[in-house]
């Protein structure tokens, strides 16, 4: 390859590799060590109808799942929060974005009992926390101050 043609090359890799970086860190394809974040929004001066809030969309919190699947267990925690972390057990673990936990004394601290290919699963028979999840680059928009609706849960 003449040092034309790498240069173009460059050119193209380049940015496409950044791209692809760019689409994997804000999907949360990888993730570490078995790791999901939900990144929820709270409906600030109104009330959620369905998943749309006729009040003002705000960032919540963000609850970080790590599945450890040698001890059945998946602990969790509100991200910036000093609440302290709390842990689910006798959960029935395939990987960190496919995994399911019994009822128990933590429920009522987390948003979910179960992760079904990344996404938290709903179950109004659970003592979980209601919530109304967003994508990564929702939430982020959000905290930016970009005010919009769409991609949530």
């Amino acid at each position: 390859m003449n040092q034309h043609n790498r240069f173009k090359f460059r050119w193209v890799a380049i940015p496409a590799l950044i791209f692809f970086v760019f689409f994997v860190w804000t999907t949360d394809k990888v993730t570490l060590q078995g790791e999901r974040t939900v990144y929820t929004v709270n409906c600030v001066n109104g009330t959620w109808n369905g998943s749309h809030c006729n009040g003002e969309l705000t960032i919540g919190p963000r609850f970080r799942y790590r599945a450890l699947k040698a001890r059945g267990e998946v602990l969790f925690w509100i991200l910036g929060s000093m609440e302290p972390s709390a842990k689910l057990t006798g959960c029935t673990i395939e990987d960190g974005r496919n995994w399911t936990c019994p009822e128990s004394a933590e429920a009522p601290k987390s948003l979910t009992l179960a992760m079904s290919k990344g996404d938290p699963v709903r179950n109004p028979a659970w003592s979980t926390r209601p919530f109304h999840s967003i994508s990564k680059v929702g939430w982020i928009l959000l905290d930016l101050g970009v005010k919009h609706s769409a991609g949530i849960d």
